[in-house]
């Protein structure tokens, strides 16, 4: 027999369902006899419900049906309450044949009385809930709105507003016709999106909640233009992945931010075989405190690794992940790792005694004005030097994969910062051989609301009350998040063989004129109010960003997100010539730094500083 702690509510509720046994027994035979039971049957029924009572207990102890709470009775508490009726259905003609009572109890009584206590239980527990959930009241509490999108996320998102009273629900709109009129937690469906602005009137509300987590960009950034339009604050439920984390609820909504709109399909990964690759391996990730060094110490710790090396020179940053993996994952083992990657003998130490079979690396300067002018040198050394002395460290010391994060502006460059990328990538091309450590590129465009990216900086801007500045009309850029592009780095990361670089398909080039009035209409301003400011391309900045250089094909890989372009080889001669310039001690000028690399890095072209000397 089950035992546990029977709490007041608790036997409360058993003495409920043992008195409901009793009482179906009464209701069985009356209404058998129809609405009057004749004076003969009494001892049979007397005898039917001294015989149900205990025998109901019984089962109903030992089935455990009171370890839940009837304010939260769904369909798993039904099933139970069915089978252990049924089982009483059985028991009771079981005991009164066992005892041989000789009375003549009705046959029919046998399935009347299951059936009544089947909806006396059930009953009982749905009315209870409802009352504590306050469904047989009238609310008029709490702030109204409209909830765009209908299905499983919005009946969750209605639940959990009714409950907290913060909210409360008064239409749902849906572009899908079948949904039209139909009534989900008692908020009806009023019709297409477009009718929005029709609807906040004849209702007046104010807000409008976009519960479409897992749609695509398009859909939810029409929702939200056409919300805003209405002159709506949109808001918006937590992401799909934040959803199925369970860490967050669809009632803890907030501002629709830029990122929503820029979302993309969510990343399918190969789970299994990141956990072959990943799980009881020891990691190390340059650059960790950075955004996608961070992002990837997040998504590796999700699959066991034995130990993750966070090597970074920021100290804050360092320690930001550091006491971020303390208080979220505290089982998880890392090691924070204060080092330089020009410094070959901190990353030869690092690496001597963890011992990583993956390199992730990610420490890069990237800012392309900053790195254009006054330092190009240092952009050199960091991006260029530093990825050599880590990959011949990898090399060195037994690492199974070494895999570079890049950039697309590595692609015909026109700027030092990508210039200095594209010759990191040459380097691993050149270091890679028929054994040893497999050598990777995984190349992409920008990441949303990365350190020092558009979008942090219009959102201070717009916080200051503008003006919003845009370098050129014109000009574009492939985005996607954070995640995304962690995510797709290990998957390329799994996949590679050695000597690939991996182009992430990136969608649509985006007008970050576009962005930007997006942002002033999103934070509840007009352009009216927020002027936007042309400022002219700045030192080595291109239009519009490109995923391959002159020449170069990709071919399809077996995920759709991931394709892989041709790459040149390069040599041991070249790399001595390489690591020759990379090495030098005195720091060559500007013009000499932009001469050098368009000799290495081939698609390179500059325009000499005049402020050089």
């Amino acid at each position: 027999m089950t035992s546990f702690k029977l709490n007041h509510r608790a036997a409360f509720a058993f003495l409920h369902d043992v008195t409901a046994s009793a009482v179906c027994w009464g209701l069985a035979f009356w209404l058998r006899f129809n609405l009057d039971v004749p004076d003969d049957f009494l001892p049979a029924l007397a005898t039917a419900v001294t015989v149900s009572a205990p025998t109901h207990a019984l089962i109903f102890w030992s089935l455990g049906l009171y370890r839940g709470s009837w304010r939260y009775a769904s369909l798993p508490d039904l099933r139970r309450i069915v089978f252990a009726c049924f089982v009483g259905a059985l028991a009771v003609p079981a005991v009164l044949a066992f005892f041989r009572t000789g009375i003549n109890v009705p046959r029919s009584t046998f399935i009347l009385a299951p059936l009544l206590l089947v909806a006396i239980m059930a009953g009982s527990r749905i009315v209870y809930r409802a009352w504590r959930e306050r469904a047989f009241r009238v609310r008029l509490a709490g702030e109204p709105m409209l909830v765009i999108g209908a299905g499983d996320i919005t009946v969750n998102l209605l639940k959990e507003t009714e409950r907290s009273g913060q909210w409360r629900a008064v239409g749902i709109l849906d572009d899908d016709p079948t949904w039209d009129g139909r009534v989900l937690v008692g908020v009806r469906v009023l019709g297409p999106v477009s009718d929005i602005a029709k609807w906040a009137r004849e209702l007046q509300t104010r807000h409008a909640v976009i519960a479409l987590p897992a749609a695509s960009a398009g859909v939810r950034r029409r929702a939200a233009e056409l919300a805003s339009g209405a002159g709506l604050t949109v808001l918006t439920v937590p992401s799909y992945d934040d959803l199925l984390s369970g860490k967050i609820t669809v009632s803890q909504i907030r501002r629709v931010e830029l990122e929503d709109l820029l979302g993309r399909e969510q990343v399918v990964l190969d789970n299994a075989g990141l956990r072959d690759l990943l799980a009881g391996s020891v990691v190390m990730i340059t650059g960790a405190g950075g955004s996608i060094g961070t992002e990837l110490c997040r998504q590796i710790a999700k699959f066991g690794p034995a130990n993750i090396v966070m090597f970074e020179l920021n100290e804050y940053a360092l320690y930001s992940i550091d006491q971020e993996f303390r208080e979220s994952r505290p089982k998880t083992p890392i090691a924070t790792i204060i080092g330089d990657v020009r410094n070959a003998s901190r990353v030869e130490a690092v690496m001597s005694r963890f011992k990583p079979s993956i390199v992730f690396h990610a420490a890069a300067y990237k800012h392309v004005p900053m790195m254009e002018t006054e330092n190009t040198w240092e952009a050199v050394q960091n991006n260029a030097l530093g990825t050599l002395r880590v990959a011949r460290a990898s090399l060195e010391h037994g690492v199974e994969k070494f895999v570079l994060i890049s950039t697309d502006k590595a692609v015909n460059p026109t700027n030092v910062m990508g210039a200095t990328k594209r010759l990191s990538e040459q380097i691993c091309q050149a270091l890679q051989r028929q054994t040893g450590t497999r050598f990777l590129v995984v190349r992409f465009g920008n990441v949303v609301g990365s350190t020092g990216s558009v979008i942090p900086k219009f959102r201070e801007q717009i916080t200051r009350g503008g003006p919003v500045t845009v370098t050129h009309p014109e000009i574009t850029r492939y985005f996607m998040s954070i995640p995304e592009a962690a995510q797709l780095v290990l998957q390329a990361g799994l996949m590679g063989k050695g000597g690939e670089i991996f182009v992430l398909e990136m969608g649509e080039p985006v007008k970050i004129l576009d962005l930007a009035r997006d942002m002033i209409r999103l934070s509840g301003f007009g352009v009216e109010d927020i002027p936007i400011e042309f400022t002219g391309l700045r030192p080595g900045e291109k239009l519009h960003e490109e995923l391959l250089s002159d020449g170069e094909r990709t071919r399809q890989t077996q995920h759709p997100k991931l394709r892989v372009a041709g790459a040149d080889s390069f040599d041991a001669a070249w790399l001595a010539e390489a690591e020759t310039w990379l090495s030098r001690t005195d720091p060559p000028d500007n013009d000499e730094v932009r001469r050098e690399l368009a000799r290495l890095v081939p698609g390179y072209n500059f325009k000499p500083d005049a402020r050089s000397s």
